[in-house]
């Protein structure tokens, strides 16, 4: 009998769809899979719209639910072996729609389930899975693996490319920038992780798979990051909690602060962006030994409170 497996996501662009469908390209007539994604009930349009984008971050950060469409019932009374979820981060932080959906009454179709996360993203993703962790630990399902594919150009092209994909709407390569978001080529090399998903599902040695996923090069992760988002966390902890002083969602009297976030933030990624980095190279040179063990620690599946 064929093993059933569950892609369950949320794409605002569709480039996670296509991580997803390269995963499952050689194991889609192996194994029975169904697709269901996850939805607000209000969509997030892509281009975004500046104003929309900046005011969404409080709330994105603080993991404060919108309303979700609810899951399919011929979904949520199916069994499945393995349920394969796959995200994007949002502000250092699972996508709005995602953590919403792991606070809402659906997610408890997860409970007692394998479940295997794909994140698809610029290059920062850390914390957002260990939120995702937490979630997966309060609803009672099992992570058996992680796989991450993140944009490899240079950290100021992919700003500026990923700028032009969210705010124009043009992903593909321009005069002087090549194309926004995850490499084509390394999507479709997504695909050499199918069959040893289905190997180890088959076998029932889930408990493995992360060990061979590593090898086969699903997460690639450099100490730096690691120093940088940390910073980047703790600033928008404290830029969200003041912008919602002011206010909920689109509340006139946050715009103010909303608009100051974001200029701001511009400023860091253009102007101080350089001399962070270079900061950061220097922790690292001091805090070698402890950020290689984080590199092999967010490398796993294990949760450990403290890391952010």
């Amino acid at each position: 009998m064929k093993k059933r497996i569950l892609v369950l996501y949320y794409s605002q662009s569709g480039q996670l769809r296509d991580i997803l469908d390269s995963i499952t390209s050689d194991i889609k007539d192996k194994a029975e899979i169904d697709y269901a994604t996850i939805e607000p009930v209000i969509p997030y349009a892509l281009p975004w719209k500046a104003s929309t984008f900046f005011d969404t971050m409080p709330e994105t950060v603080q993991h404060i639910p919108i309303a979700m469409k609810p899951l399919p019932e011929v979904i949520k009374n199916k069994d499945y072996d393995l349920v394969i979820f796959g995200y994007q981060s949002w502000f250092l932080n699972p996508s709005l729609p995602i953590s919403s959906f792991l606070q809402s009454e659906d997610a408890q179709f997860l409970k007692g389930k394998n479940v295997l996360t794909v994140i698809g993203c610029r290059n920062m993703w850390l914390h957002g899975q260990e939120k995702v962790k937490e979630y997966f630990q309060q609803i009672g399902a099992k992570l058996v693996g992680n796989i991450v594919l993140t944009d490899t150009n240079p950290n100021l092209i992919s700003v500026l490319t990923i700028i032009r994909w969210s705010f124009q709407g043009q992903k593909e390569a321009s005069r002087f920038l090549p194309a926004a978001g995850v490499q084509d080529n390394d999507i479709r090399r997504a695909s050499r992780y199918g069959m040893p998903i289905l190997k180890h599902l088959e076998a029932d040695k889930l408990d493995d798979l992360q060990n061979e996923l590593l090898m086969i090069g699903a997460i690639q992760l450099k100490p730096g990051l690691i120093i940088l988002e940390r910073r980047g966390v703790t600033n928008f902890r404290k830029w969200s909690k003041f912008i919602r002083d002011k206010g909920g969602p689109g509340a006139p009297e946050r715009q103010g602060r909303v608009t100051m976030f974001k200029r701001l933030l511009i400023v860091a990624i253009f102007i101080l962006s350089p001399i962070s980095s270079f900061t950061a190279w220097i922790q690292l040179q001091l805090q070698k030994s402890s950020l290689l063990r984080d590199v092999e620690y967010f490398k796993k599946l294990e949760l450990v409170p403290g890391k952010f």
